[in-house]
């Protein structure tokens, strides 16, 4: 089943490991067979990776980036999810962590990617949850 991509004026994506940038006008990309697409607001740069949840989502990218290199990102992958469920409680968010594990463990990387970005969106609504006085106090701490 082709793949169709909509792009936005300027947006880069990675195709198959290699960087590539769209023009100045809105494009239409079809792929007609599997690769491995990533889109820029999905890539995640190793100066990012400052919380819990993004340690998990950076090696699973990594191993969709890299399916050959997946071996050498998986023990990282493996210890930060051990760690990030040994900390929450929350039901819904046992089960990403599950599926991402299930998806990584098939070697469905893309699938565990976007088990991990929901490990990202819940690390970021609960941080941003934080009243400004306490996260204050908690930094100067």
């Amino acid at each position: 089943m082709p793949l169709k991509l909509s792009l936005k004026p300027g947006e880069k994506f990675v195709l198959n490991g290699a960087v590539v940038q769209n023009g100045d006008r809105r494009g239409v990309l079809i792929l007609q067979n599997k690769a491995s697409v990533l889109r820029e607001k999905d890539i995640m740069q190793s100066s990012e990776v400052t919380t819990p949840a993004r340690r998990i989502y950076f090696p699973v990218m990594m191993m969709y980036l890299d399916e050959i290199s997946a071996p050498k990102f998986f023990d990282e992958f493996a210890q930060r999810l051990s760690e990030f469920m040994s900390a929450t409680q929350n039901p819904e968010i046992m089960s990403d962590c599950i599926a991402a594990s299930r998806h990584v463990l098939a070697r469905e990387y893309y699938k565990a990617l976007m088990s991990a970005r929901k490990l990202v969106e819940y690390e970021e609504q609960r941080l941003g949850n934080v009243p400004s006085g306490v996260q204050d106090s908690l930094d100067e701490g």
